[in-house]
């Protein structure tokens, strides 16, 4: 008789969590391309303080330099760059004209500031961190560079790897223009999702085939709405990628009604979606569809959809992305709301304790000639910031890929020449840092030999033991004051997640069950659409938040429990929500069955929400008798 080994604890088992899939060979090009040649072109003109700026500037892109298109790289890296140069800016000024006490209540403030900021969202969230990353080097980094010039260094750091990034196509796109290459890889991973869940319906799979969909919808129409010089797509090319992603979004509801009822379809109902997605994926025609037996609402609705994505691709002529524009009064809320309060507090007294612990031991002369007091602060960013993971998982994390990082270094020192072995080997890791964002602990790693490097080329002597030392005190810094009390009630960013999501779904089960008032009408079912993808889109960010927020150590799990539960019963409530409003579409009326689903699904979520204590509103619906 064998016995099975313990399960690890949630917080220990996310550390040794990695991610898995194919190297992208696109990113790593980048990333060779990107703090490397940008310090060897400052070198050669004997301009390497300002060389060693623009390097970070372009270390800290190529981190937020994850899979996508174009269009949504410009908001990813270039957001966070224009925060990371103020707070260049901010941190010079500081650092030359005010003393240790008022610089440490400055950059608590900041913190504060950074964090709050940091809940409204991930690009927000790059944003902060950059910010405060920044703040901390412009205090702290001894050059003589004025402030003004090394923000703008920066700028030209992170502006370089954003025009590689534009420019260069992705490796084997070779259909339609290569410059919306990413969009035409979301949108062909939207068909191929609808089809897995076809495949899945009646399975026990359909639920992860379901949120799989959700997220290449995500996906897609992230890659889609990104900023613009023009309101409305101004090509061919992209008029038809936005025409295909809307065609996508009557498959994707029926292929989640057919799932939702559980009985299983012919595999002929899924070769359809494939074929589009060949289509989308090679810029093909769509040829022939395979239309599926037309015996159930759910099956009558997906032979629809494919009918009209015939057209649609046939057409090319534009459609609706079906998103609204967040208000600004969600952002204001996602600020100051309970989130963003405990969000920005947290990191306020993390990254000010280490600012102070740090300043304290420059002006003791505990650093001796080593002018590096911000690494202090600048780690305990990456460590604190509840989005990024869990707090002791990435303490973990930090602590050995710092370890690992510096002796390497140390080694990679000790024979390379100087500065044009240094150099190459900050273009090998600028290269490697897209391949290790796949674990904290690679990531730091990758980063700290770079850092290190940057360093020397700055005309610093080897710093390995120093960085050592200070990661694994600020790791101690944010393990103490990370789990100190704080007032008011823990887990607000999870309870503002699934505030959002039960206010999502309630609007979007409200509008189907009156949407027959209005006739059914094209209008009805594209403000539908919209208020599906804004429901599922909440429950997946709320499950991501919940999902760290488990991972913590058990005295702060506890603090969102329940939670799970809630959006569990949310997510098969928006499910029911569009089986229902598929059946609408073909008969007008809400079957029996129907009606007690949500019925029950609603009395399942009220007693979910008496049990975990989470104070989601109450609201009529309009179910019917």
């Amino acid at each position: 008789m064998t016995r099975s080994l313990p399960a690890l604890p949630p917080w220990l088992a996310h550390a040794l969590r990695a991610q898995r899939g194919p190297v992208p060979w696109s990113a790593v090009v980048r990333g060779a391309l990107a703090a490397g040649p940008v310090l060897l072109g400052a070198v050669l003109l004997d301009r390497t303080s300002l060389g060693v700026v623009a390097a970070i500037g372009a270390m800290l892109a190529g981190i937020n330099d994850r899979p996508g298109s174009r269009r949504a790289a410009v908001r990813r890296l270039g957001m966070p760059a224009l925060a990371g140069a103020a707070g260049l800016l901010v941190g010079t000024s500081a650092g030359d004209h005010l003393g240790p006490l008022a610089l440490t209540l400055l950059l608590t403030a900041v913190g504060l500031l950074a964090g709050s900021v940091s809940a409204v969202g991930p690009i927000a969230s790059g944003a902060g961190t950059q910010l405060l990353v920044a703040s901390s080097i412009g205090a702290g980094m001894p050059l003589p560079d004025a402030g003004w010039q090394r923000a703008l260094a920066f700028l030209t750091g992170a502006g370089w790897l954003l025009a590689v990034r534009l420019v260069l196509p992705t490796p084997r796109a070779t259909a339609g223009d290569f410059r919306f290459d990413g969009e035409r890889a979301a949108v062909a991973a939207v068909y191929d999702a609808v089809a897995a869940l076809l495949d899945a319906a009646g399975t026990d799979d359909a639920t992860t085939r379901r949120a799989a969909l959700t997220s290449a919808l995500d996906q897609a129409q992230d890659a889609l709405t990104g900023p613009r010089l023009r309101r409305y797509a101004s090509s061919a090319a992209e008029r038809r990628l936005h025409a295909q992603y809307a065609a996508a979004l009557p498959l994707a509801e029926a292929a989640t009604a057919l799932a939702w009822a559980g009985d299983a379809v012919s595999a002929r109902a899924s070769a359809g979606p494939r074929r589009l997605a060949d289509a989308v994926r090679g810029g093909t025609p769509t040829g022939p569809l395979p239309a599926p037996h037309r015996s159930a609402p759910a099956l009558r609705a997906l032979d629809d959809a494919l009918l009209h994505a015939a057209h649609a691709f046939d057409q090319g002529e534009g459609g609706d992305l079906h998103t609204r524009p967040r208000p600004a009064g969600a952002r204001w809320r996602a600020v100051f709301g309970a989130g963003g309060r405990e969000y920005g507090l947290r990191v306020a007294l993390c990254f000010g304790a280490a600012v102070a612990v740090a300043q304290y031991l420059h002006h003791a002369r505990w650093y001796g000639q080593h002018q590096h007091w911000y690494w202090l602060p600048a780690t305990a960013v990456f460590l604190v910031k509840p989005d990024l993971g869990p707090l002791v998982s990435r303490v973990l994390c930090r602590a050995a890929g710092t370890v690992l990082g510096a002796l390497l270094f140390a080694g990679f020192a000790a024979v390379l020449p100087r500065p044009e072995g240094l150099i190459a080997l900050v273009a090998v890791s600028g290269a490697l840092i897209p391949v290790a964002t796949r674990h904290f602990a690679a990531q730091t790693a990758v980063v700290t030999v770079l850092v290190l490097a940057l360093v020397m080329v700055g005309g610093e002597p080897q710093a390995s033991a120093g960085r050592i030392g200070e990661t694994l005190l600020a790791c101690a810094i944010v393990l103490v004051v990370g789990h100190l009390p704080m007032p008011g009630q823990r887990g607000g960013g999870v309870r503002s997640r699934v505030a959002a999501a039960h206010d999502a779904a309630h609007t979007y089960l409200t509008h189907v069950l009156g949407e027959s008032a209005l006739g059914g009408t094209p209008e009805a079912r594209a403000v539908r659409w919209t208020l599906r993808r804004e429901a599922y889109r909440t429950l997946a960010e709320a499950r991501a938040a919940i999902a760290l927020a488990a991972a913590e150590l058990p005295f702060l799990a506890r603090h969102s429990a329940g939670a799970d539960d809630i959006v569990h019963t949310l997510e098969r409530l928006v499910d029911a929500t569009t089986a229902c409003a598929v059946q609408l579409d073909d008969s007008g009326r809400l079957a029996p069955q129907h009606a007690e689903q949500l019925t029950s699904l609603l009395d399942e979520l009220q007693q979910g929400r008496k049990r975990s204590g989470l104070r989601l509103p109450e609201r009529p619906l309009p179910l019917p008798g």
